[in-house]
């Protein structure tokens, strides 16, 4: 079951800011937008019953973050409730590219644009996989308006 869900063709994910995401000043640490991101593309595929544990054991692939790209705008502090806003921008043979916004209301704190690669546990790039590519490109369908 995922944690978040489907507003239109963005899946939302909440996030709460607790201490351990703070420092000294309870301002949230740069470098953990990144988990919340993380955990959001995690929750994402979840919400379509692609589970990574099955793919790593039946298939031994898994999703990598070839490139990330963070724009922080607004910091987040302890305690507030945040959510993670992720939409699909592209999708190629062996990687899709997707766009995140961590809002604390509608305040845009950061946003994220990430490329994911499909790879073999050898390291190598593999294609994705046709039923999760079809899940892909119908979710940019919707965010293309087709």
């Amino acid at each position: 079951m995922s944690l978040g869900h489907m507003e239109e063709a963005t899946f939302v994910f909440p996030i709460r800011v607790y201490y351990e995401d703070t420092d000294a000043g309870e301002i949230v640490y740069y470098a953990n937008y990144l988990k919340f991101a993380e955990r959001a593309r995690t929750e994402f595929l979840r919400h379509f019953n692609i589970h990574q544990s099955e793919l790593l054991e039946r298939d031994r692939i898994a999703f990598a973050v070839r490139r990330a790209e963070a724009d922080y705008r607004k910091p987040a502090k302890l305690d507030n409730l945040l959510r993670v806003e992720t939409k699909l921008t592209k999708v190629a043979g062996a990687s899709v590219e997707m766009e995140q916004l961590i809002k604390r209301d509608q305040d845009i704190l950061v946003g994220v644009k990430v490329k994911i690669a499909c790879i073999h546990l050898e390291g190598r790039p593999v294609p994705i996989p046709l039923e999760i590519r079809n899940v892909f490109k119908d979710m940019l369908g919707k965010n293309h308006g087709k």
